[in-house]
């Protein structure tokens, strides 16, 4: 820290190993995200924690099959006042017991490893420390806020997206504790999202016997899979990827049936609105072959605008108080819950959780050093934000 961040004599200071212990409490509850039971265990420390220190929590109950949502609000948030919303997820993408072989929690030098360690537990845990951390310097917090932790992220936050727009749209700003990139860089624009799946149903025959009677769903696919992936363009931006491919029932069997999941990244809208429409336009080559796809956008384009430019100034100058320059990156391939808040138009800073690396991989991990500096960056964003 600077010294004109630095505590004043006999004031509580921020202390890292205090953070990471709080942190580690939450790995050691593995959450992956379609275990809706596993992820509440996670969702009743949450509550616990926040009604600890004066806060309002109202549990979302979760539905087909996910865990809850965790809303919570600052004692002075009112309907149609200016407030900040912070965005975090429980889930991870790790099965249960990563924990106790593939990645086990452990400590080496100034990593920490462990299962959902940098995406993002480590970045849910900061903003609830630097609010307890504000109240302990007896500062007051600048813009009431909310704190909204899902269940179900990983997944493309198939049951929270209209809890994260409507909370979006009350809010002035919106904070994401996704992981840092690229060495503490936070992130100011994403990357669209689309999936789609694609479904060949074409006749089967005898591969020896009567290989011309047969109409293979796995040649048709492979056509359609060529057009597909043809549409990546670099320069723009854009990428198409084929990532899971199904068909046949035996090799001596022309098949019958053949599918494909399809993933689109995208820059702008309109080029989602582009893309999306190519991908949906499948025409079979053979007339006697069914081609069924259906999907879309299911994040939308988290576009860097002037509205988030002047957010991410502000934000710039309050973390330079406490010695942290803030840098962003130009732009992130991944989508987040940010994805939803920025397309509705109100400003959106993501990517403010630690420092690491390894998201999604069994080589995650965190990086102690930077857990004061970030947060000391989330008290000054909560007390200072106007």
């Amino acid at each position: 820290m600077t010294d004109a961040a630095a505590p004043r004599e006999n004031e509580p200071r921020i202390d890292a190993e205090e953070i990471l212990e709080g942190i580690l409490d939450w790995v050691e509850v593995e959450t992956p995200t379609y275990h809706g039971a596993e992820v509440n265990k996670l969702a009743d420390k949450v509550q616990t924690v926040w009604s600890d220190v004066g806060c309002t929590v109202e549990r979302i109950p979760g539905r087909d099959g996910f865990g809850d949502h965790v809303l919570v609000r600052s004692p002075d948030w009112k309907e149609g006042e200016p407030s900040i919303l912070v965005l975090s997820h429980m889930d991870t993408v790790h099965p249960l017991g990563t924990k106790d072989a593939a990645n086990p929690i452990r400590r080496e030098g100034d990593s920490v490893f462990g299962p959902g360690i940098y995406d993002m537990k480590a970045g849910a845990y900061l903003p609830y420390y630097a609010w307890r951390h504000l109240k302990r310097l007896g500062r007051a917090n600048g813009l009431p806020v909310t704190f909204l932790y899902v269940s179900e992220e990983e997944v493309g936050s198939p049951t929270s997206r209209e809890v994260i727009e409507r909370e979006g749209r009350r809010a002035k700003y919106v904070l994401v504790t996704e992981p840092a990139r690229d060495g503490g860089k936070i992130v100011t624009a994403r990357k669209g999202v689309g999936r789609f799946e694609l479904k060949i149903t074409g006749r089967p025959a005898h591969a020896g016997a009567q290989h011309q009677d047969g109409r293979s769903a796995v040649r048709e696919l492979a056509h359609h899979i060529l057009e597909i992936e043809g549409y990546t363009d670099y320069e723009r931006g854009v990428t198409t990827n084929v990532g899971m491919i199904q068909g046949g029932t035996g090799v001596n069997v022309v098949p019958r049936e053949a599918s494909a999941e399809i993933d689109l990244r995208v820059v702008t809208a309109a080029d989602g609105e582009e893309l999306t429409a190519k991908i949906l336009n499948r025409v079979a080559r053979d007339p006697d072959v069914e081609v069924e796809i259906s999907g879309g956008m299911n994040r939308p384009p988290y576009e860097r605008s002037e509205a988030i430019d002047a957010l991410f100034e502000q934000a710039r100058e309050l973390a330079a108080k406490t010695g942290l320059e803030l840098v962003s990156t130009p732009l992130t391939g991944g989508g987040s819950d940010g994805n939803f808040t920025a397309a509705l138009g109100i400003p959106t800073l993501d990517g403010l959780g630690a420092d690491g690396k390894g998201a999604h991989t069994l080589h995650e991990q965190i990086y102690v050093s930077s857990l004061e500096p970030r947060a000391a960056m989330w008290v000054e964003l909560l007390g200072g934000l106007k």
